[in-house]
C-alpha cells in the first residue's frame, strides 16, 4: 500500500497522507483503549510513523535498489508464503523484545516495519502473482534491478521488445501501472476514515491469542482475496460497490490486523 513518496523532503507529507501511516496512527489509538498501560509502554504514534516512507520498507526501494528489499507479498493460492511469513515472525518477535527491553526507538521501529509487512501482505494488489509476471517481462530475476532506472525501465533484445515490455509495465493495464494506481485510489479512499467503530472486539483478540499472528494474518488474507478486489479492478476500474469493500470491508480489516498484531506484542512483553 502507499508509503508516501519515500522522498527525503517530503517526510512531513507522507506522514499525514501515506496510507501506511494512517493505519499506524488508528490503530494505536485502538492499542491505547484494548491495553492502557500501554500508553507508557508502547511508542506514540508520531514515534512509530517515523519508520515509514523513506526509513520504512518502501524507502529501501530508492536507497538500495534490488538489495534486500521486502517482498511483501502473499499468494492465497500458494502454501509456500514463508518470505512474508518470515519477516512478519521476525518483526513480531523484535517487537516483543524490544518492548522488554524498553527501547522506544527500537520498539517503534519493529512496530512499523511489523504492521508494514501486515498491511501488504492484506492489500489485494499484493496478492497479484507480481513477482512472476514481473520476471516474465524482465526475462530474468527482479533482484537484478540494482538502479532506479532498472527498476522504471525494462530490457529488451531489440528496440520494439523493450517497448513492448515497457508498456505491458506502464500502459494501459500494464503490471506496474495497475498496482500504482489501485493502491493510489485505495490511499484516497481512506483519507477520510475514522475507523474509530473498528476496534477489535472480544472475539477478535480471544481468536488472535489463540491462534498467534501468523494464523491470524493468513486469515483475514484469504478472507480479503475472496473479495476478488484487485480483479474487479483490472476488469472495470474503479466502481462504487469496489470503493464500498475498500471502506466497510478492507480497512477495517487491515487496521484490526494491525491492532492486534501490536496487542499480543505488548501484552507478550509483560508476561
Amino acid at each position: 500500500m502507499y508509503s508516501g513518496t519515500t522522498l527525503k523532503g517530503s517526510k512531513h507529507f507522507d506522514a499525514w497522507f501515506g496510507a501506511h501511516q494512517k493505519i499506524d496512527r488508528i490503530a494505536r489509538q485502538h492499542l491505547g483503549e484494548l491495553m492502557p498501560e500501554a500508553q507508557h509502554s508502547f511508542p506514540a504514534w508520531r514515534t512509530i510513523t517515523r519508520f515509514e516512507g523513506i526509513d520504512g520498507p518502501d524507502g529501501i526501494k530508492r536507497k538500495n535498489p534490488g538489495g534486500d528489499e521486502p517482498w511483501h507479498f502473499y499468494d492465497p493460492n500458494s502454501t509456500d508464503n514463508e518470505r512474508i511469513l518470515t519477516d512478519i515472525r521476525t518483526h513480531y518477535a523484535g517487537l516483543v523484545m524490544a518492548l522488554r527491553g524498553g527501547d522506544e526507538t527500537r520498539t517503534a521501529f519493529e512496530a512499523a516495519w511489523l504492521a508494514h509487512a501486515i498491511v501488504d501482505g492484506l492489500t489485494p494488489a499484493h496478492h497479484y502473482p507480481y513477482e512472476a509476471e514481473l520476471e516474465k517481462l524482465r526475462g530474468t530475476s527482479r533482484d537484478t534491478r540494482d538502479s532506479v532506472k532498472e527498476q522504471v525501465l525494462l530490457p529488451g533484445e531489440t528496440l520494439p521488445k523493450r517497448v513492448r515490455n515497457n508498456w505491458r509495465m506502464w500502459g494501459d493495464k500494464g503490471l506496474a501501472a495497475t498496482h500504482f494506481t489501485f493502491e493510489w485510489g485505495v490511499t484516497i479512499m481512506a483519507m477520510p476514515l475514522r475507523l474509530r467503530r473498528h476496534v477489535p472486539s472480544e472475539k477478535d483478540i480471544a481468536y488472535a491469542a489463540k491462534h498467534g499472528i501468523e494464523q491470524l494474518f493468513e486469515q483475514q488474507a484469504e478472507q480479503i482475496a475472496q473479495l476478488d478486489m484487485y480483479g474487479q479492478f483490472y476488469r472495470s476500474g474503479w466502481t462504487p460497490r469496489l470503493a464500498r469493500q475498500v471502506r466497510r470491508e478492507l480497512m477495517p480489516a487491515v487496521v484490526n490486523c494491525v491492532t492486534l498484531a501490536w496487542l499480543l506484542a505488548a501484552k507478550e512483553a509483560v508476561v
